[in-house]
């Protein structure tokens, strides 16, 4: 396998990396892609964009999904699906919980929000990992209603939901390939307060159904999984790769209830990453946090990487992490 780069100054980063782990990556230059006629592209997403700028650094479309291919994962890709799929889990188990409306015109979203209770969540139908969200905090204003009226005029719709008293997020994770999905791992992540992602911890799956069966039975959890690979198989027979299911721990005055289906992503995700990490690089019973830091300033970063390094020094032992520190990729000035 080979990763493909647009900047080259990692060598000492990779080099820090290869003291501590078998990683033999070959490095190809964006530029030198067409080359490497054998191998599979496979990047983290695919969008039009992508696809025509390959196509422009000689990449033969053959290597390629077509155009019809990408319409088709933007199709799937629809927060419709994730509305649906909560329609037909809630269904299967009285014990799932959430609710998620799909509306065509702002008047009906407009009246619909006029008699909720409680705040609510609008989405835009295509984005995900807490994009494209706007929150009214009892009624709605005019503002928002712009917005609302502005997404449903540009991609169809807006989805509606109750804010949830949320106590955890987490996902399965799936991979489709041929028609057939396999289940791929758990992820048990942190968002901020408007939704975004912030970081995963680093679990043995056996660790996060622990950490999940205090809140409903693991049976419950394990029926659900059995669920999802039979209906995300059903509902995408057309995709090959990675898909990650987004659900909630939610506190309710009956209990801890589980939301089965926040969102759908169908594309590698930080979930598919941090459960691969850990089990590739991680001590068995060790545990982490994988996280993504923002900083304003040049030179912060590079502060912040060192003062950590610092102070959590980085334990290896046969290859696998016991303890410490470790940045995932170069920190420099200009970080």
């Amino acid at each position: 396998e080979s990763i493909v780069l647009e900047r080259t100054d990692i060598q000492s980063f990779i080099q820090k990396v290869q003291q501590y782990f078998t990683v033999e990556p070959a490095f190809v230059p964006f530029s030198e892609l067409p080359v490497h006629r054998e191998e599979q592209i496979i990047p983290w997403g695919w969008n039009l964009a992508l696809r025509k700028k390959l196509i422009e650094a000689g990449v033969a479309e053959s290597r390629l999904p077509s155009a019809a291919d990408i319409e088709r994962l933007k199709m799937y890709s629809d927060r419709q699906y994730a509305v649906k799929m909560l329609r037909e889990l809630k269904a299967v188990n009285p014990l799932f919980y959430g609710q998620s409306d799909y509306f065509t015109h702002p008047q009906e979203a407009f009246t619909y929000l006029s008699m909720q209770k409680s705040d609510s969540v609008l989405k835009k139908p295509n984005s995900g990992s807490g994009k494209g969200l706007v929150w009214i905090k009892g009624k709605i204003t005019d503002k928002q209603m712009d917005w609302c009226r502005r997404v449903i005029r540009q991609q169809g719709g807006v989805v509606v939901e109750p804010v949830l008293d949320k106590v955890l997020d987490f996902a399965f994770e799936y991979r489709m390939s041929g028609g057939d999905a396999s289940f791929a791992g758990y992820s048990l992540f942190r968002t901020t307060a408007s939704g975004a992602y912030e970081g995963n911890y680093l679990l043995a799956d056996e660790k996060i159904e622990t950490v999940l069966a205090a809140y409903a039975p693991l049976e419950d959890f394990l029926i659900l999984r059995a669920l999802l690979t039979r209906k995300l198989a059903e509902y995408f027979p057309r995709y090959n790769g990675y898909i990650g299911v987004d659900m909630m721990i939610c506190r309710t005055c009956h209990g801890f209830r589980i939301q089965p289906c926040v969102e759908i992503n169908m594309r590698m995700n930080m979930g598919v990453l941090a459960r691969g990490f850990y089990d590739r690089f991680l001590q068995k019973n060790a545990s982490g946090v994988f996280k993504i830091d923002y900083f304003k300033r040049p030179g912060d970063a590079l502060a912040h990487a060192g003062e950590l390094e610092r102070k959590y020094p980085l334990r290896v032992e046969r290859r696998k992490i016991v303890s410490g520190c470790l940045p995932m990729t170069p920190v420099t000035e200009e970080t």
